[in-house]
């Protein structure tokens, strides 16, 4: 019962904080209940994507992929990264100069509406119908193995699930109803903190556990029981990621998720000036650093202490956690893997009622809305796509697998194409709507045929070459049909100071240094020995 009463005081007590925060922005606007009123401070949105980004299925599944192939995994944290860094010098600035507020709507700006329609129903589709429902699924499924929800309520395992997810679904569609944006990222940068906390102590208590009261001895029995695990260079036919596509592949699906992803480039979007949006990015980009150690590492401790006996890899966190954590923290680390839900499910729900409400309610259907009708708009939808994510949810159990796979086959006809048009957006004033949309339908031509043509090969090399192939069409399209008379911006398009973070080359030389200090850590030269 104790840890059932600090998980509800927890999540209270947050959602209150957040509230009264965020009491003095007026949520009647577009500004206001979208994007808080483009008034969040550095920290709050370093925190509310951190929180966004990651989910129970990211924490559970890396770890379980670590148990499986070793640190290799921690590619997918590391190489992130360098997209953060190209999100801080080049997207964002980029989207504040020309005043935008969605993806799809820069599209329009540069390219034409038609254009932004299709891209933003693809957005809007994919996360109706599978990533909202995905996060629900897959976040009770794991909240309910972490911490036996139905054995604390005396019900079915599939009614704790339910139970769950509705929960989820509820109090994330009160929060934006009662406070938008803001009230979400509020919470998400004390989730965060949290988050941080509880997750970097999980590896320390693991170690402790398995050097009989030493971590120095825990870590050692880690080093000599599995030096192959703790190599971060996948093999060139590695099933997980293979070394050759670090600065190709999995770069440029990463630079899709972290610069042109509406449910995280929206929070940067809402940052007062350029100033504190960079230095949100940036302090994001260090949180990332430690990825390894509490996303990755659990799985390789885990593999360790039970000696590669778990049935399931993707048990390993899980049981790890069951293993090591006092039942007195039960409480504290429940709401912050609760809040790892929540703030990821609010995230993608408030996108997505974004993107409904601007670029197809007063884009298309009521041209000449108020402000307030807007507003209104976004939260009748936010109510409807509530009641399909929490309707499809439990539908999941019967094929989880699949309808994941099925949204990254989906999300895989328009993520890399869509960074070389923005790219080209940004820099080549030549290039034109028919050439974005060839690059386009190109791409998605392309992406059929390799995926039936290359099935055997890693997805990660098919998407290396895929996005040297969008780049040559643009430009033979920039060279051959260019715009009549080259594109240019308007000046006085953006909505706040442009003046950039005066330490965003040292904290950026700082990321770098990291990023190159973890590959070697982790290398054959020094724990993989």
């Amino acid at each position: 019962m104790v840890p059932i009463l600090t998980f509800i005081i927890i999540v209270a007590g947050i959602w209150f904080y957040a509230y009264r925060r965020t009491k003095h922005i007026n949520k009647q606007n577009t500004d206001g209940y979208f994007f808080s009123g483009r008034s969040l401070g550095g920290f709050v949105i370093a925190g509310t994507m951190l929180m966004a980004n990651l989910s129970t299925e990211q924490i559970v599944g890396q770890s379980g992929l670590a148990y499986s192939v070793g640190m290799e995994t921690m590619a997918w944290e590391i190489i992130a990264c360098l997209s953060i860094l190209t999100l801080a010098f080049v997207f964002l600035p980029n989207y504040l100069k020309h005043g935008v507020s969605t993806i799809p709507e820069f599209l329009a700006l540069r390219y034409d509406n038609q254009f932004r329609l299709v891209i933003s129903f693809l957005i809007q589709s994919s996360y109706i119908f599978v990533l909202l429902p995905s996060i629900l699924y897959s976040g009770a499924l794991v909240f309910n193995q972490l911490f036996s929800v139905g054995t604390l309520l005396g019900i079915s395992d599939y009614q704790g699930l339910m139970v769950t997810a509705t929960a989820v679904g509820i109090i994330g569609l009160a929060y934006l109803l009662m406070g938008g944006m803001g009230i979400s990222a509020v919470s998400d940068s004390i989730y965060g903190v949290g988050l941080l906390i509880g997750g970097i102590s999980i590896p320390f208590i693991g170690l402790y556990v398995l050097g009989d009261g030493s971590i120095i001895q825990g870590f050692s029995a880690v080093v000599a029981s599995a030096p192959e695990k703790l190599n971060a260079f996948g093999a060139v036919d590695s099933k997980a990621v293979p070394w050759p596509t670090l600065l190709f592949g999995l770069l440029f699906n990463t630079m899709f998720y972290w610069n042109t992803n509406q449910f995280i480039v929206q929070k940067t979007i809402a940052g007062r000036n350029l100033a504190e949006g960079q230095k949100g990015v940036l302090t994001l980009a260090i949180f990332k650093l430690f990825g390894p150690f509490y996303l990755v590492f659990p799985g390789i401790i885990a593999y360790v202490m039970f000696q590669g006996s778990l049935p399931l890899s993707d048990a390993a966190y899980p049981t790890l956690v069951h293993a090591i954590l006092p039942e007195g923290l039960y409480g504290v680390f429940s709401a912050i893997i609760f809040g790892a839900i929540l703030s990821t499910y609010v995230a993608a729900l408030n996108s997505v009622s974004t993107l409904f409400s601007l670029d197809f309610f007063k884009g298309i259907f009521r041209k000449n809305a108020s402000e307030a009708a807007t507003v209104h708009a976004g939260k009748v939808a936010n109510v409807i796509i509530s009641l399909i994510a929490v309707t499809l949810a439990p539908l999941l159990i019967h094929a989880p697998t699949g309808l994941y796979n099925f949204l990254q086959e989906y999300v895989g006809f328009y993520n890399i194409p869509l960074i070389a048009i923005i790219l080209f957006g940004f820099f080549n004033k030549s290039v034109s709507a028919t050439g974005a949309k060839a690059c386009f339908a190109f791409h998605i031509g392309f992406y059929v045929i390799a995926k039936f043509a290359f099935d055997g090969i890693h997805f990660l090399y098919i998407h290396s070459v895929l996005f040297l192939l969008d780049i040559l069409v643009l430009l033979l399209f920039a060279k051959f049909a260019p715009l009549p008379q080259e594109f240019r911006f308007q000046p006085s398009a953006n909505k706040v100071d442009l003046t950039p973070w005066k330490y965003r080359k040292i904290l950026a030389a700082v990321v770098l240094a990291g990023i190159v200090s973890l590959y070697l850590l982790f290398s054959p030269l020094v724990l993989a020995k």
